[in-house]
């Protein structure tokens, strides 16, 4: 994230789904303080809310002795969410295409098709354990 200019506000929770709440409502300040348009508040909130629960599920496997990172970053003209996990990563350049229809009836495999399409950029770092969700102000 060299491109960065300004940090603006983080958060680190245990790793369960019962920390969405303060995730969202993480959102909800950095939203509201950066100014985010209500037009693009939904895409900015489900983005991160699909990315953090791939980091429980997914990075950190269930374990809730792991921790999920949250940090906001302004960048000329762009609020900046990084969601990160403490696991391996995953292999984000070959996932399953969730419209296919092979994979339509199935109930996971869409949080990475999401992202990409309610961000306006999506970056993968460290192996796809840390995830950058890029949306215009």
């Amino acid at each position: 994230m060299a491109d960065v200019r300004e940090f603006v506000k983080s958060i680190e929770v245990d790793s369960t789904i019962d920390n969405l709440t303060k995730v969202e409502a993480f959102v909800d300040d950095v939203c509201l303080e950066m100014d985010v348009r209500d037009e693009s508040y939904g895409n900015v909130l489900i983005a991160v809310t699909e990315a953090f629960n791939n980091a429980v599920q997914h990075g950190n496997q269930g374990k809730s002795t792991c921790k999920v990172v949250v940090k906001a970053y302004e960048d000329t003209g762009f609020i900046k969410l990084s969601v990160k996990d403490e696991g391996d990563g995953f292999d984000y350049d070959n996932l399953p295409d969730p419209t296919a229809p092979e994979n339509l009836e199935k109930e996971n495999g869409r949080g990475v098709f999401l992202m990409k399409s309610l961000a306006d950029e999506v970056e993968f770092e460290e192996k796809g354990a840390l995830v950058i969700l890029s949306f215009k102000l």
